[in-house]
């Protein structure tokens, strides 16, 4: 009932989700999807989140963690943060705590303190999913929010078609073969088709030229 509560307030946050119920399927998951963010129960059914945490550290994956879990003894959460959790929350807890704290850990990752990013004449409030383009508000859908999302992850960089279509859907998702194209086209018509530029065969970059 937790999983689908904490599932159903992240989607709805306009990020796409993939759950998984055991350690098996997790360690399925991690290998060919690069995930933004893992929320870990630490209590599994064929094992310890904490196991986990450790297996993916030693292979030198980065994605940042927040732990979920019943456990609130102090020599839990030492040990989760020394396995390399970025945070650590205890149930019963809210959700907008929750959503509170997955936006603080992925400021952290983008080294931005700040909640409201500033690129090129576009301002993105996201815990308040706002978004305004040279003073005026625009409204977006969430799969559009989700390709903003990477491209001003860091500004400049390219981001591979790959990695926005693992942006927009979970597994078992239809996925059309210009999907992407189609959400970057109607990206485009609202903050500026100069802004998002196409790194041909490779992906896209936000920032005019």
């Amino acid at each position: 009932m937790i999983g689908e509560a904490v599932r159903d307030h992240v989607a709805a946050s306009f990020h796409a989700v993939d759950w998984v119920k055991n350690l098996a399927d997790a360690d399925a998951a991690s290998g060919p999807v690069e995930y933004g963010l893992i929320l870990l129960d630490l209590q599994l059914p064929d094992g310890s989140g904490v196991d986990f945490l450790r297996r993916l550290r030693a292979r030198d994956i980065r994605t940042p963690v927040i732990i979920l879990t019943a456990r609130d003894q102090i020599s839990d959460r030492i040990e989760g943060l020394n396995a390399g959790a970025d945070d650590y929350l205890v149930k019963p807890f809210n959700l907008g705590e929750l959503e509170a704290r997955i936006m603080a850990v992925a400021r952290r990752y983008e080294a931005s303190p700040h909640p409201v990013l500033r690129i090129d004449g576009i301002e993105i409030d996201r815990p308040q999913h706002k978004i305004s383009v040279d003073g005026v508000s625009v409204i977006l859908t969430s799969r559009e929010w989700a390709v903003l999302d990477l491209l001003t992850a860091r500004p400049g960089a390219i981001v591979s078609k790959d990695r926005i279509e693992e942006a927009l859907y979970a597994f078992g998702s239809e996925i059309e073969s210009n999907t992407v194209e189609v959400y970057v086209s109607r990206l485009r018509k609202k903050i500026g088709k100069e802004r998002i530029r196409t790194a041909r065969g490779i992906g896209y970059t936000l920032g005019s030229q």
